[in-house]
This record gives C-alpha cells, sequence and structure tokens, in this order.
C-alpha cells in the first residue's frame, strides 16, 4: 500500500486514527472482538505495518517513539541503541538487546530454553492430537502444524504458549542444540492474541497466519525433537523466520519448505515478531515422555529454562 502521496497533515491524521485503531483492538474486552467482526483486519495490518516502517525525521524520534514506550512500559535501558537511533516504530519493535542481557541457562539432558521474553499463558500435554488454547478450547496441532504431513508424530508430547505483549523484546531465538529440519508458513486470519481472545475465539491458533520452524535435538537434547510455530494476530502480520534457515530460498506464502539438517545452538536467531503476538512451542521426539516442564506459568525470559529431563 502506498500513502506517501498524502499531504502531511492528512498523513498525520491517517497515522493518528492506525494508532487509535492499534489501542482500541490490543485492549482485552468483548466489545473489541465484536468490533473486529467488522474491521478488515489483513487491510489494516496492511496499513498499520506500512505506517510503523516509515522513516522517522530525526526531529520526531525521541519525542513519538518516547510515547509509545512509555504506553507500554518498554524498558528501553535493555535496548541495544539509544532511542533516537531507531529510525521508525518497526525498528524500535524488532529491537536487539544490549550483549548479554539474556544469557541461555546451562545446558543439561534435555534441556529446553525459552524462545522468547513474554507470559505462559498455556501448558500440557497433547492428547488425542489436541492442545488447549485457553479455558478449555482446544485445537489440533495437524492443523496448527499445516505443511507437516507427520504433525501427529507430537502425540504424547508437551506444548507451552508464550503471548509476548507490546513491551516485550520481539525477537524469537533457537530453544535447543540441534538440527532444523523445516520451515513453513500458513496464510490465515489476524485475530489478536490477547488473553480475551484466546479465551472466546474458538481454534484461534490454527486460524491465524503464522509460522512454522522443525528441529531435531542432538547432544544434551538427543531424543527430543522440537517445533516453534509464531502466530500472527491483528496488526503483526509479519512473522518472520530468519533468513539462515532459508538457504537462500524464499519461504511460500502457504507452503513448506525441507532443511538440510543445518546445525542450531541456543540463542541462535530463530525469527521476528513485526509487532508482538504468541509462540507456540510444541516438544515431542522419543524421549518426550521424559521430558518434564519446569516452567508452566507466568513470565519468562529468553534462555531461560522450560524444562529437561526429569
Amino acid at each position: 500500500m502506498h500513502l506517501s502521496w498524502l499531504p502531511p497533515a492528512r498523513l498525520a491524521l491517517v497515522l493518528a486514527l492506525l494508532w487509535l485503531a492499534y489501542v482500541l483492538l490490543w485492549t482485552p474486552g468483548p466489545l473489541s472482538l465484536r468490533a473486529l467482526g467488522l474491521y478488515p483486519k489483513k487491510l489494516g495490518s496492511r496499513v498499520v505495518g506500512w505506517a510503523a516502517s516509515r522513516s522517522l525525521p530525526a526531529a520526531w524520534r525521541t519525542p513519538l517513539l518516547g510515547r509509545f514506550a512509555g504506553h507500554y512500559g518498554i524498558n528501553l535501558a535493555e535496548a541495544e541503541f539509544p532511542l533516537e537511533e531507531y529510525g521508525s516504530l518497526q525498528a524500535l519493535f524488532t529491537r536487539r538487546l544490549k550483549p548479554g542481557l539474556r544469557p541461555q541457562e546451562a545446558a543439561i539432558p534435555g534441556f529446553v530454553n525459552s524462545p522468547v521474553d513474554g507470559r505462559i499463558i498455556a501448558s500440557g500435554r497433547i492428547e488425542a492430537g489436541l492442545a488447549i488454547q485457553a479455558k478449555g478450547l482446544p485445537y489440533r496441532i495437524t492443523e496448527l502444524l499445516k505443511h507437516d504431513p507427520e504433525a501427529a508424530r507430537f502425540e504424547g508430547g508437551h506444548f507451552l504458549t508464550l503471548y509476548l505483549s507490546p513491551k516485550d523484546y520481539h525477537r524469537i531465538h533457537v530453544p535447543l542444540e540441534g538440527r532444523v529440519e523445516a520451515v513453513s508458513r500458513v496464510e490465515g486470519e489476524l485475530w489478536p492474541v490477547n488473553d480475551a481472545s484466546t479465551g472466546h475465539v474458538p481454534r484461534l491458533y490454527e486460524r491465524n497466519r503464522r509460522a512454522s520452524w522443525t528441529a531435531l535435538g542432538t547432544g544434551a537434547c538427543e531424543g527430543l525433537e522440537v517445533a516453534a510455530v509464531l502466530v500472527g494476530a491483528t496488526h503483526v502480520g509479519g512473522v518472520v523466520i530468519d533468513a539462515r534457515w532459508l538457504e537462500g530460498r524464499v519461504l511460500p506464502k502457504d507452503g513448506g519448505r525441507k532443511v538440510s539438517h543445518l546445525p542450531c545452538t541456543p540463542g541462535d536467531d530463530l525469527g521476528t515478531f513485526e509487532f508482538g503476538s504468541t509462540v507456540v512451542l510444541l516438544v515431542g521426539g522419543p524421549r518426550a515422555a521424559d521430558w518434564v516442564a519446569a516452567r508452566t506459568t507466568g513470565d519468562v525470559s529468553m534462555g531461560q529454562r522450560l524444562g529437561a529431563f526429569r
């Protein structure tokens, strides 16, 4: 979408309206969900993404980005660069952290570390091919991993759902030692993934746009297999798998690709959210029955251990 022809005053009005829509639609509550039935979620997400990626004049960066950071409680002290060096709202959202701020917990047998900063909102066993979204709402693992013909192999494994709010660091990292098997993308809807939505919209994660990354464990993680599913949301259409895992190819808009067992190390770049969303982490493999989650609820930082062999 190209809005560069708009006069500055009208462009400012458009951006202000988009900002208002963003704030209203992120606010939990049944009213916002009903309004989304009328709201053009994909078009709105494209426009917000366009606006967020526009370059800001240097004089506007500190006041505008500072106000945004203050509204959502973003910890700017952790950001890699000073605020004035971020040229757009998107650049601030996809910021890196200062080196050394998120060390990986030490490797122990069967360790799986958190791929993100976020909040664990659901966890449990995968039974009868189902995981639980929230308040007893189930969804199907075979649909979540739509382009994986052997998705049923995660039966009996574990799922952990990690929600990223607007304040969180939005890069996703490798959670284990292993070799990458496949990547894929599903072109879906763009419902929000906040508490109100997960509690009221059935099969939310299997309906929304998403990208997935799958790896076999090696070394201390031998016997495990992990799938990280990056779920998009309203105004969060950008679910980006790091180029390293694409091996010079383009990820289909709706399809998957095998990866030539590239080695991965905990903390490596896995992908990026353009704005915040949710990661569904699946833990399976021959030794999934021996794996125990150490964290099942609450806040978690990237690199903290989520579980290991009993």
